[in-house]
């Protein structure tokens, strides 16, 4: 007989929403902003911004961003307990993207999101990070 059971890694990893899309799913109707940040460039100053979104009705996070159209990027989201998701985005969309979602409830989670443009040439590129929200 074999008995099968899933590791403490598996059963975090388990959540109903994790790594879904927030607005596909219906999760981002209910959502609001609880930490937000500046996407910043060290040769262009502030290039847009990132955001921490909380859905009440899902329990879940995901970052969103708002940059210029011609950058594309990475969006990373992180909960306490070890989980994390990566979004890439490309250019366009009006320079608003979001990633997918984690669940989160009763714990903490932050952001962050990598963004270049041409190239990342000659210092075309920022970064930023939200303050951690425990919900």
């Amino acid at each position: 007989m074999t008995l099968l059971a899933g590791s403490p890694a598996h059963a975090q990893s388990a959540k109903p929403y994790d790594h879904k899309d927030p607005y596909k799913s219906g999760c981002g109707t209910s959502a609001r902003v609880v930490k937000s940040a500046k996407i910043t460039s060290r040769v262009n100053g502030e290039v847009g911004t990132i955001k921490l979104m909380w859905s009440g009705r899902c329990k879940t996070n995901w970052i969103e961003v708002k940059t210029g159209t011609s950058m594309t990027g990475t969006i990373h989201v992180y909960t306490k307990d070890g989980r994390h998701d990566a979004f890439r985005f490309n250019r366009g969309n009006a320079g608003r993207h979001w990633g997918n979602m984690l669940w989160a409830n009763n714990m903490c989670a932050w952001g962050s999101v990598s963004v270049q443009w041409n190239g990342g040439r000659g210092g075309q590129n920022g970064s930023g990070t939200t303050p951690k929200a425990c919900k």
